[in-house]
């Protein structure tokens, strides 16, 4: 058996000889020139450029077969400028066809490549001739089928531009390898580069490359992923006048905030645009994207519905969206009316550039809604973004135990917000909206308000200061807390002068409450206050600051009479101080004229003679008395005393 193998391996290491020598003598008398002007041809029949070579070219047929063009330049479709430049070439050549003086290029490696992609305003790029030709090459009977099958591309640069959406682009560190399609009709392409300074993992597969390269539907498969951002797109592609798609698309990110600005879009606002997850089936006309079957995600949010996004020389997004629980805090949750820690406004400026980014119009609904401390049911919202303006709608929203209606707009103007608000609370809690609205938790009930208001600033602040408009409320069945007027005007009403004890303290209960607001450049101004409650009533004049957030105000408070009893006790008061702790006092003036033992007094100074009696005797009672003004006067003074000194005991 042994000595069979021998005998066996002889012929089969002097063929292995025979064939290094031949190969050895091949390299010596191969026509260089010719294999030269060979693959020059077949890179020509695939590519449609021109090879330019401007370096040297280096000829290897054992151990390795090979060409290496050294400093190369492809171009075609006239242009003068290079589409591709090479700084190595290299031509890997099929080893049986060479032993038969046949030069079959096996695959090409471009070491460094310098990609130049161009495409003007009609749409037509630099690469439209190299396009054209590898259809037309591998088209089923075409006389120069594609002789090699790969390309493998090394440390690469590709540079795009596009005249008609002004934009540029550059990849860099570019290492992929396309399997082209000598055998089956598939072309694919896996790798990676470098984009705007982060690393992408690519791949892409086309099932009918002839077909797409013609502009026919063709399978496609495409995922790119990075650190900001991960995108897949399975589907099919077609390009007669436009780029179309149809089929899923997933992206996926944790942080779309940082995918946005990686992909050089401004995200809006400072809060929130964390995790991010989109699946729908997409269908892609051109610069428009058309989602439908749309399941999105972003920081917990899940809503589904369909969208529309279109880059035609500005973007826009359209969406119609349903969600179970929407938390809408993180996006608010930099934006503070009041200055952290303190009982000013914030004087922070705003940071208007979002408005002017993109322009959006979305219809939005969910069964609940969280807003900062506000806690909504179901609602139904609308948002129009469009020229830097926002406008948001609300058809219907459950909040405060009732109904709220309504539109708020933001216009920008350079630096300043214009913005306008008119909105209708229907049976609320007023506890409730009246803190979380303007800061007032003293009032409780149920009612209805209605505000119109316009302000121009570039802070809450500056919101405050130049704040017009009108707001009414309309209450019932409530209470004011602070005081207790009923039992403050009781006491009172007996003993004026007794003080009334603690005025801050307890509630004063009503049964209706009307209140009519007027705002001017900051200033509220009270045109119509009244309280109506079953023991008291009460009635507001005066002004409130909003800049300062101070109350000026007074006041009449009075006992409810008995039918065809005499009039109620009445006493002025005053509201004075800030609006989270105001101070509200009786008018002291009214409590002195009421009281039974200091009325007829106040009534008698008034009187000059009486006056001037009870000041003389309070003179003397003090020692206060003025000194005589002459000697020869102060004898008649000095008798009584001397006298009433000399009374006996």
């Amino acid at each position: 058996m042994a000595q069979g193998i021998k005998r066996l391996g002889m012929p089969v290491a002097a063929f292995i000889g025979l064939v290094l020598f031949g190969l050895i003598a091949m390299s010596w008398f191969l026509n260089r020139d010719a294999l030269r002007e060979a693959v020059e041809a077949q890179i020509r029949a695939v590519t449609g450029l021109d090879l330019v070579v401007k370096g040297n070219i280096d000829v290897s047929v054992f151990p390795g077969s090979y060409v290496s063009f050294h400093d190369v330049g492809l171009k075609g479709g006239g242009t003068a400028d290079p589409a591709l430049s090479v700084d190595v070439l290299t031509a890997n050549l099929r080893l049986l066809p060479l032993l038969l003086q046949r030069f079959e290029i096996a695959d090409v490696m471009m070491l460094r490549p310098h990609i130049h992609v161009v495409r003007d305003a009609d749409g037509d790029s630099n690469w439209t001739p190299f396009i054209q030709t590898i259809a037309r090459t591998m088209k089923p009977g075409a006389d120069n089928q594609v002789s090699f099958s790969e390309i493998r591309i090394q440390d690469g640069v590709l540079a795009y531009e596009d005249a008609a959406n002004q934009l540029t682009e550059a990849l860099d560190d570019i290492d992929l390898s396309l399997a082209w399609p000598s055998i089956s009709r598939s072309f694919a392409a896996t790798g990676q580069f470098d984009w705007r300074g982060e690393r992408v993992d690519g791949s892409i597969s086309i099932s009918d490359f002839i077909a797409a390269l013609s502009g026919d539907r063709s399978g496609l498969k495409a995922r790119l992923a990075s650190a900001p951002l991960k995108l897949a797109f399975d589907g099919t592609v077609a390009d007669r006048t436009s780029m179309m798609m149809e089929g899923t698309l997933t992206i996926d990110s944790t942080s779309l905030r940082n995918a946005l600005r990686w992909t050089g879009q401004a995200p809006p606002g400072s809060g929130g645009f964390g995790r991010f997850a989109l699946k729908a089936r997409a269908n892609v006309v051109g610069a428009s994207i058309a989602l439908t079957n749309v399941n999105v995600e972003l920081d917990g949010n899940v809503a589904e519905g369909v969208m529309t996004y279109s880059n035609n020389g500005r973007q826009a997004l359209q969406a119609t969206l349903a969600a179970g629980a929407l938390d809408f805090t993180p996006y608010i949750s930099t934006f503070r009316l009041l200055a952290s820690g303190a009982h000013d406004w914030n004087r922070q400026l705003f940071d208007l550039n979002s408005l002017s980014t993109t322009d959006l119009d979305m219809r939005l609904s969910a069964a609940k809604l969280t807003v900062g401390p506000s806690k909504l049911g179901r609602t139904a919202l609308g948002a129009n973004l469009r020229n830097g303006t926002l406008a948001l709608s609300i058809g219907e929203a459950q909040i405060y135990g009732g109904i709220a209606r309504g539109s708020f707009g933001i216009a920008r103007s350079d630096a300043v917000a214009d913005v306008k608000a008119q909105l209708q609370f229907t049976d609320v809690d007023l506890q409730a909206c009246a803190s979380e609205l303007f800061g007032i938790t003293k009032l409780s009930g149920r009612g209805n308000l209605n505000v119109s208001l316009v302000a121009s600033g570039s802070s809450p602040f500056g919101l405050a200061q130049s704040l017009d408009g009108t707001a009414s409320l309309i209450g019932h069945d409530g209470a004011i807390a602070g005081f207790d007027a009923e039992q403050l005007l009781k006491r009172l009403e007996r003993r004026p002068l007794s003080g009334g004890g603690n005025f801050r303290s307890g509630s004063t209960p009503y049964d209706t409450l009307n209140v009519a607001v007027k705002f001017s450049e900051g200033i509220a101004t009270a045109e119509d206050v009244r309280v109506e409650g079953p023991a008291a009533r009460l009635t507001l004049t005066g002004t409130a600051s909003l800049p300062s957030r101070e109350y000026d105000l007074k006041g009449t408070a009075s006992l409810v009479s008995a039918p065809n009893g005499p009039p109620g006790f009445e006493l002025p008061f005053v509201v004075q101080g800030p609006w989270d702790d105001p101070l509200i006092f009786p008018d002291p003036d009214i409590l002195i004229r009421r009281s039974p033992a200091s009325a007829p007094l106040l009534d008698a100074v008034r009187d000059k003679k009486t006056r001037d009696a009870v000041q003389s005797v309070i003179e003397r009672l003090t020692g206060a008395a003025k000194k005589p003004a002459a000697p020869d006067a102060a004898a008649p003074a000095s008798a009584p005393v001397a006298a009433d000194t000399a009374k006996p005991n």
